[in-house]
């Protein structure tokens, strides 16, 4: 009886996998040899950047330009525009991989490699992609083998000049391999809407479309599962008819949203007979999104104004090797301060990044082009446009229109064009692929020539119409709208170096000084930008202005306007964060904007001034409340209450006139009603005695901690897949244990057990220490490492040291 029992069973689980058999399957392809020229070959894991370890040296991307976004008319030498680091040049990967028998085709996934990607299976050029920062798919089935090794090459070649920022190269996002049987349904043609939705009742819209030998007898299941996988909708659809299409009604829906981004599932399932021969099953949000000139912006039938930030692609210390955790770790951050939507400024997306903004929680302005025609930078995106950018715009759409997270598409950043009639032209012809691959959202881009592209018409032509900075220009902007409304497509450009503060404290367009930093009393901005309270104004005064994105979120590798001519600088001083993901001071004055469920009271500057006795020291409060008291030493400097009628006291909280003398700063905020809202107190510190830690594991963690101030004790867990990222803030304190902000001791990491040592970042523009060598000196007090897991459980043990005061300090994390 046993042995029938047996018997059975196996007969039954060898039908159920005959029923399945050629059912879709998708490897991720991760560990690949690589060359810069040919000959050494070193393996490497995908995703993965050829650059990012350095050394950052002038000569690498050196330029003599004249930049015209910055007003520039005379060519000076440009020595960190793109980075400073070794990024120009060719690289090589390759790799041998079996083929599974059993499938009838298989499709190479790259979701972006830097740059002009040519691919070649077993010696064949199976097939090559322009832009390095689009998505693109390779049919391989001609040139490989089922149940063999097929060698899989990709030759990539990054020229000189062609990036206005640090670009990356290689395979920096993940490569797959998708494999079908005899019939599937074709990945990007699957598209998933809402056509409408309220709290009662909502209609989700399906179009599917069938690849391979379709039989007559087949049928299509579609069902919609909720977060616990029940099935909340289902149809069916007969017949040999390749394209799909039908409609799901949902009763009582979950709305997605930045504040409960509920997430369905749905599933299609292709039947012919009763095998299964394929299935697909992707998440979506189900939401409606509209832009009038009665409403503004509305989600879900709500009207709101979007709080928004610029996001380069790169990672800092990491550079453009994308990794779960960092990005994780940057939506956190940004949701935190009340952030609720990013500009994926100005490139691309990737899927992983969308995939995190769906399940977090982020609204996304999905960007194409930083150029069309007309050059920005001699060998730019430019010499494609004319080729390529109706595919690289098709693959944009189709490839992430079903993420519930994107609002908005963008086809160009401040494109020279704007003033022409082929200017016009071309934006009408994106615009419209971007409407036939996806009628449900509405189509921007930024513009920075305002009076060029309003008589032109080509601001007009545009769903939703952005401008870059000038927002003095605002109102003349809007008497030429037709859409009754405008866009803060990018903003502020205001510039600060974390922990660095300026005497006297002024507000302008063109401060610099010898040490190549900024201030970060957040008073200067550039030529061609302003003040985040002049934003602000105008969004708070005129309902017609429907948010901003502030450039930019997090520092970035590149670019180091006000420094561009300044050597060494080579990251921007443009972020709310720094390049290692510390908040800088201006965090906090978005915070206390833009966070509406915690309060916020954040004082400025640190209060180490040796040799400032006596003297002016203006001191700042960046607070959600109306009105402080501030007190030095326990004297009262009086009570001050923020100044509708003032530019710089309208959001902030000054007190303009302290003098100078060591000891405490404290502040205390209170609310309209005279409530108190919340202190802050700054300390001068004595010398440096301690060490601290403060920890986040972004893939654990509810909110990045580094906001809070994490403490030792908390849970430290990593994922034990070799991805997994640990953020370690380290910092010195006095023996009282106050933050030692001038501290720049020369600090080295040793990790030790189930994990690695990543890289370090200490925020500096100027620092040309090397991020992935074990030892950086802190910047205004501070740094970043990153500890990466291993694929083994177990202990990962942190040591820093640092050897000029003899003070060290450890942490076990766990890998499980």
């Amino acid at each position: 009886m046993i042995k029938r029992s047996i018997t059975f069973m196996t007969l039954a689980l060898a039908l159920t996998t005959l029923c399945q058999a050629q059912s879709r399957k998708v490897i991720n392809l991760s560990s690949w040899d690589f060359s810069r020229d040919g000959k050494a070959w070193q393996q490497v894991a995908v995703p993965h950047d050829w650059a990012i370890s350095g050394p950052f040296d002038k000569k690498w991307d050196l330029q003599m330009v004249a930049i015209e976004q910055n007003g520039e008319t005379e060519k000076t030498e440009k020595s960190g525009r793109s980075g400073a680091l070794p990024w120009i040049g060719e690289g090589m990967y390759k790799m041998n991989w079996t083929a599974p028998k059993g499938y009838k085709r298989a499709v190479l996934v790259f979701d972006g490699a830097m740059s002009q990607p040519v691919v070649s299976v077993n010696g064949k050029e199976a097939g090559k992609w322009a832009y390095g920062y689009n998505a693109f798919r390779i049919d391989i089935t001609p040139f490989i083998q089922f149940g063999k090794s097929n060698l899989i090459e990709v030759h990539l070649n990054n020229v000189e000049e062609s990036s206005r920022w640090y670009p990356g190269g290689g395979l920096y996002r993940p490569v797959s391999v998708e494999l079908y049987g005899n019939e599937n349904f074709s990945t990007w043609d699957t598209f998933v809407r809402t056509l409408k939705a309220d709290k009662q009742e909502a209609e989700v819209e399906v179009n599917a479309l069938l690849e391979g030998k379709t039989g007559k007898s087949g049928k299509t299941v579609i069902a919609l599962l909720d977060e616990a996988g029940k099935k909340v909708a289902e149809q069916t659809v007969t017949g040999a008819n390749p394209e799909i299409k039908t409609t799901l009604k949902v009763a009582n829906p979950q709305l997605w949203s930045p504040e409960s981004p509920y997430l369905y599932q749905v599933k299609l399932t292709r039947y012919e007979g009763k095998k299964v021969a394929d299935v697909q099953t992707l998440k979506t949000g189900i939401r409606t999104i509209a832009v009038s000139k009665d409403y503004g912006f509305q989600l879900n039938g709500v009207t709101r104004k979007l709080k928004g930030v610029c996001l380069h692609h790169d990672l800092g210390p990491l550079g453009a090797a994308e990794n779960k955790a960092a990005l994780i770790r940057q939506i956190k951050m940004m949701k935190q301060m009340g952030c609720d939507a990013i500009r994926t400024a100005h490139n691309m997306p990737s899927t992983m990044q969308m995939e995190l903004c769906d399940s977090l929680g982020m609204m996304v302005m999905a960007e194409s082009f930083d150029m069309w025609i007309y050059p920005k930078c001699k060998n730019g995106y430019a010499k494609f446009f004319k080729e390529w950018s109706d595919k690289d715009i098709t693959n944009l759409v189709k490839h992430h229109r079903n993420h519930p997270s994107i609002i908005m598409w963008s086809i160009g950043n401040e494109i020279p064009e704007q003033w022409s009639k082929e200017g016009v032209q071309i934006a009408k012809r994106l615009q419209d692929i971007c409407h036939q691959y996806d009628p449900s959202r509405p189509v921007t881009q930024g513009m920075d020539k305002a009076e060029d592209a309003l008589k032109s018409g080509f601001a007009q032509v545009m769903d939703v119409p952005g401008f870059n900075y000038r927002v003095h220009k605002y109102y003349k902007n809007i008497e030429q709208l037709p859409q009754g409304f405008l866009l803060g497509s990018e903003t502020a450009s205001t510039v600060s170096s974390r922990g660095v503060y300026k005497f006297p404290v002024v507000v302008s367009d063109k401060a610099t000084y010898p040490d190549g930093q900024c201030s970060s009393y957040d008073t200067e901005y550039c030529s061609w930008s302003n003040l985040p309270d002049d934003d602000w104004k105008m969004q708070d005064d005129y309902s017609w202005v429907i948010g901003e994105f502030v450039w930019t979120g997090y520092d970035y590798l590149g670019e180091p306007t006000p420094y561009d001519t300044y050597w060494p600088s080579r990251s921007s001083y443009f972020g709310i964060c720094d390049l290692a993901g510390l908040p800088k001071d201006r965090y906090y004055m978005y915070r206390a904007r833009w966070n509406e469920q915690q309060h916020t009271t954040h004082l400025l500057p640190h209060w180490n001034w040796k040799g400032r006795e006596g003297q002016v020291t203006p001191v700042y409060c960046y607070t959600d409340g109306v009105e402080g008291e501030l007190f030095v030493n326990g004297k009262s400097q009086g009570r001050v209450r923020k100044d509708k009628s003032s530019r710089l006291d309208r959001y902030r909280l000054r007190w303009n006139n302290v003098k100078y003398e060591p000891g405490e700063i404290r502040v205390v905020t209170y609310n309209q009603y005279g409530d108190k809202v919340g202190e802050d107190v700054k300390r001068t510190a004595g010398e440096p005695a301690q060490m601290k830690f403060s920890v986040e594991t972004p893939d654990h963690e509810p909110i990045a901690c580094m906001v809070e101030g994490c403490t030792d004790e908390h849970n430290v867990l990593l994922n034990a897949d070799g991805n997994d990222l640990a953020f370690i803030t380290v910092s010195l304190q006095d023996k009282d244990g106050n933050e030692c902000p001038l501290a720049d001791d020369e600090l080295t990491f040793e990790v030790s057990g189930a994990g690695t040592f990543k890289a370090a970042c200490n925020g500096d523009a100027t620092s040309l220490e090397p991020f992935t060598q074990p030892q950086m000196k802190l910047f205004s007090g501070k740094l970043v490492v990153i500890v990466q897991s291993s694929k083994q459980k177990g202990d990962i043990i942190l040591k820093v040291k640092d050897s000029k005061r003899n003070i060290e300090k450890s942490i076990t994390l766990q890998a499980i």
